[in-house]
């Protein structure tokens, strides 16, 4: 299990707990930040109570904290800032196995804009991919440490074996399955900008679509 996947996993397993749950539930559904007895109230429970649960999901980055008086006044006697609590712009999810939907959609809106402003297609497809590549090691410094590296996070399932580095899962899968040449294609560009980034005698292969992905990684110490 990589670390991504184990950090969304802990995230979610916050909100087991049913009163974690009904805690995060209503301070999501408030439209500004709530105090600990407001929440407490909220969802019934005693304010020591909801302190420890709010207080573990802000620990997952599920919730995120600020501090106001709630009274209005400001000065010598306003009395101290409460601390608020409110939903945090983190989204949490978990795929078995991992699915990343998200970057093929992010790759493909840029190809769009870049083709909008003039690029042709297959150009502004490469830069996309380019792009992407260069957001995910910027995101993941560890992944500088090798194209398995940084495959991994990503859910590929990165394998390496005589012939090169094989990926033994397609995170785009649902969207190949109806669109398989467009959706193969981002694969392949992105995959191929991620080694020529880490591993310039690599090649990035299109294979056909089975089990796992559909590219195949031929690194320089491939036979």
């Amino acid at each position: 299990m990589d670390e991504a996947f184990g950090q969304r996993v802990s995230r979610l397993g916050a909100l087991a707990d049913p009163v974690r749950r009904a805690l995060y539930r209503f301070v999501a559904e408030q439209p500004g930040a709530v105090s600990r007895d407001q929440a407490a109230s909220g969802v019934e429970v005693p304010r020591h109570t909801a302190k420890f649960h709010l207080d573990r999901l802000v620990e997952e980055g599920l919730l995120v904290t600020e501090f106001k008086r709630l009274t209005g006044r400001s000065g010598p006697g306003a009395g101290r800032p409460a601390k608020l609590y409110r939903r945090s712009g983190r989204e949490v999810v978990v795929s078995v196995p991992s699915r990343r939907y998200d970057l093929a959609g992010q790759v493909l809106a840029d190809a769009v804009e870049r083709n909008l402003a003039g690029t042709p297609m297959p150009e502004a497809l490469d830069g996309a991919a380019d792009a992407a590549a260069a957001a995910v090691l910027a995101q993941w410094p560890a992944a500088g440490d090798g194209l398995v590296a940084a495959l991994g996070p990503l859910g590929y399932e990165p394998r390496e074996t005589a012939e090169g580095i094989c990926l033994g899962n397609c995170p785009f899968d649902r969207l190949a399955v109806d669109h398989r040449d467009l959706v193969c294609g981002v694969n392949h560009a992105f995959v191929g900008a991620l080694a020529d980034r880490l591993d310039p005698g690599s090649t990035a292969v299109a294979v056909e679509p089975g089990t796992g992905c559909c590219v195949r990684v031929r690194t320089a110490a491939s036979p």
